[in-house]
Formats: C-alpha cells, sequence, structure tokens
C-alpha cells in the first residue's frame, strides 16, 4: 500500500549550517552564530576557586547582530571579509566568531530586502 499526503503549503524551512572557516567560499552568505570573549580570570569572581591571574576565562554569548546576512567578498583565513547589506564592509575573525551558512536562495533574497529597507530610510 501507498501513501501519499498533499501539501497545501508552499513553505520551505531551511536550516542554516556551521561552517569551517577553510570551507567557507567568496559569494556566500554567512552570518554569526555566536562569538567568544576573553576575560582575564581576576574579573572572574563567579567561582568559588581561585584561577591563575594569567589564565582567560572564556564566555560564548549571542550577538544582537545574529542573523544578518552577510555576503562573502575575501577570505584570508582566520579573517572573512564580507559586505554587510547597508553596503559597508566587516572582519569576522574566524578564531572567535562561529559563522554559518545560509541557504543561498535565502541569504540572498534576505540580503536585498536588508538592503532595500536602509537605502528607503536613509533618503
Amino acid at each position: 500500500m501507498k501513501t501519499t499526503t498533499e501539501s497545501r503549503s508552499k513553505t520551505v524551512t531551511t536550516v542554516a549550517a556551521r561552517i569551517a572557516g577553510e570551507d567557507i567560499a567568496k559569494g556566500d552568505y554567512v552570518t554569526i552564530l555566536s562569538e567568544i570573549i576573553e576575560l582575564p580570570s581576576y574579573l572572574w569572581d563567579c567561582s568559588g576557586i581561585s584561577q591563575p591571574i594569567d589564565e582567560l576565562v572564556r564566555l560564548r554569548y549571542l550577538p544582537n547582530a545574529a542573523g544578518e546576512p552577510h555576503k562573502v567578498v575575501a577570505v584570508c583565513l582566520p579573517f572573512v571579509y564580507a559586505k554587510r547589506p547597508k553596503g559597508n564592509l566587516i572582519a569576522f575573525d574566524t578564531r572567535q566568531q562561529q559563522l554559518v551558512r545560509l541557504d543561498r536562495d535565502n541569504g540572498r533574497s534576505l540580503w536585498k530586502q536588508m538592503g532595500k529597507t536602509t537605502k528607503k530610510k536613509t533618503k
């Protein structure tokens, strides 16, 4: 017995994929998933044990710009240079920022839409 289902909705869900720096190429659409901040251990007062002064405490956090699409213009590891929808360039350091690759069609569409809304606001 074969079973088929019909879907009236044509919505397709895509997933952003984590990507290593060496797999990023010019023309990809990427966004920041998370960032790492390093603080000196003497500023870290959330532990019952003391740590050596020269040891860094690493924290992973979600930045406010997470989800904003960027178009990669050049890669020189560990740096990835990308263009924002607004037109200015940004440099990512893959040692401190975890990047994800956006689906090509979604990335292009979002990037164009965000660029249009920004240009309208400035006029």
